[in-house]
């Protein structure tokens, strides 16, 4: 039994889209966590170490991280086509992007929502604008991060631009790219699921 501990409008629904593009049948669990605004809080079903979401159980594998998990996942469900497979073309793309979100996008992203950026991060991590050049260099060559194909990786790295829509920049190819990733049918269910009025 693979289980998803998801908590809605959080850093775990990009992972909840992806489970229904791979195996719509992985058990998906919800649970409550600590809100930024500081409503919530940890959920004893959860079996997260520091009470966070994603969380993916598989038998006796325990991930946390979205990269890890994206890996995790696009690995065992190679048929779904969602991921170059080992040895095949685009596989280190792949691995970079899913890398580069976590060590540096995200970090970015955070520290520009909450105006903290300083100097000593921007040297640290690149700077928001930064990162709109990457994905600018990347689209530059094909619709998707990896050229002509969505991945998983455009499913994680598009994922903040839809939760933020105000952080979309004035920039046509980043537009058009996070518009056609939003279409996708998994992404575009979960989101008008967790931003359906309740």
């Amino acid at each position: 039994m693979t289980t998803l501990y998801h908590a809605p409008m959080s850093r775990s629904s990009s992972i909840l889209a992806l489970v229904r593009e791979l195996d719509p049948t992985i058990d998906v669990q919800t649970v409550t966590v600590r809100r930024p605004d500081g409503s919530g809080g940890p959920d004893p079903k959860n079996p997260h170490p520091e009470g966070r979401v994603p969380y993916l159980v598989d038998g006796a594998e325990h991930l946390r991280e979205r990269g890890a998990i994206v890996l995790y996942l696009t690995d065992k469900y190679p048929d779904a086509g969602l991921a170059p497979k080992v040895g095949e073309p685009g596989r280190g793309a792949y691995l970079t992007w899913l890398s580069y979100y976590q060590g540096v996008m995200e970090p970015v992203f955070i520290m520009t929502m909450l105006d903290q950026a300083t100097p000593e991060s921007i040297r640290a991590y690149g700077s928001f604008d930064d990162v709109i050049a990457s994905l600018d260099h990347a689209l530059q060559k094909g619709p998707y991060l990896l050229g002509t194909h969505y991945s998983a990786a455009d499913l994680l790295c598009a994922s903040p631009f839809q939760w933020m829509p105000h952080m979309v920049p004035d920039n046509a190819r980043i537009r058009d790219w996070v518009a056609r990733c939003s279409e996708r049918p998994s992404v575009a269910q979960v989101v008008a699921e967790e931003m359906a009025p309740a």
